[in-house]
């Protein structure tokens, strides 16, 4: 998990370079969605092969929407918009989406942790969000692509609470390959237009292994990852790693150039950093359950024991 949000961070900054080299952010995720599912494809002739039920094949279907199509599409068009930092500090809001979600879907408790959590966290995105009202000239940040990256993080946080059961079900080839395949065939017919319109001949050579980047390191391999990763570490210890992601890509664009981190963004990164510690601190369902089991054993212990 470490490893993925490192690699997540650098893609922030390198996909907003390759975006500004004349690929538009529709044509960027094509090539992000069509080279994996040919990536998974080809891994799973060597691996052992999965049956897939026809239930599984609709939901994957549905999960590839939220996971690959809205979250990436989305993700892209507001990082065309908006500064690669800013994208970052706000895919730090994952972890609070994801808990939102869960208290409606899977009924989760909501306590006293989680909600302070959730309103400095809140707050911090819109110090970001509001801060960049002024500067959409610059090129620095844009309130419409703070949103539409925030927005990413609620497309993912369904599709991890919506569609945990799938993850644990199936290996990550047979996931991944269905879902990239799903998502390739709903995403081409809306980006034709902007493929063809890519001069591939005037793109200097260089953005071309930031491409492969983008497909192969940042995606391929970063899924099999984070894949792996939900299957072997609980969702509170997932979601810490997301930390990684703002660093790596302020300290690249910052070195580079791209972007300007200054006194309110620091404020901003500190608050939602505050806001997920709180959320990922505060008790599951399992938890608390497991809680009262114990202060209940222990009641009925000294009962017994009283008695005797």
């Amino acid at each position: 998990m470490l490893l993925v949000n490192i690699l997540w961070g650098l893609n922030a900054p390198i996909s907003k370079e390759i975006m500004n080299m004349g690929v538009t952010p529709l044509a960027l995720t094509t090539f992000r969605m069509v080279g994996a599912a040919i990536s998974f494809w080809i891994a799973s002739l060597f691996v052992k092969q999965e049956h897939v039920n026809h239930k599984d094949l609709l939901r994957l279907f549905f999960a590839s929407l939220f996971c690959i199509v809205l979250n990436q599409g989305t993700f892209f068009f507001g990082l065309s918009l908006t500064s690669p930092v800013d994208a970052t500090v706000v895919t730090t809001m994952l972890p609070i989406v994801t808990m939102i979600v869960a208290a409606f879907y899977l009924k989760e408790p909501v306590t006293g942790k989680k909600v302070l959590g959730i309103f400095i966290g809140a707050m911090g995105a819109l110090i970001l969000i509001f801060s960049n009202r002024g500067n959409i000239a610059l090129g620095d940040g844009n309130v419409w692509g703070d949103l539409l990256c925030l927005s990413a993080q609620f497309s993912f946080a369904i599709y991890l609470t919506v569609f945990s059961d799938l993850i644990t079900k199936y290996s990550t080839i047979t996931i991944m390959k269905w879902m990239f395949m799903y998502a390739s065939i709903c995403f081409v017919p809306i980006s034709y237009h902007d493929l063809v319109s890519v001069n591939f001949i005037e793109i200097p050579s260089f953005v071309y292994w930031e491409i492969a980047y983008v497909v192969f390191v940042a995606t391929f391999i970063a899924y099999i990852l984070i894949l792996t990763g939900q299957k072997s570490l609980r969702p509170t210890v997932v979601s810490m790693y997301n930390y990684v992601q703002p660093i790596v890509a302020s300290i690249v664009v910052v070195i580079i150039g791209m972007g300007t981190f200054g006194i309110t963004k620091g404020l901003a990164v500190v608050l939602v950093f505050l806001g997920v510690y709180f959320v990922t601190q505060s008790r599951s369902r399992e938890q608390l359950e497991a809680y009262e089991m114990q202060k209940q054993t222990k009641i009925n212990n000294k009962k017994y024991t009283h008695e005797k």
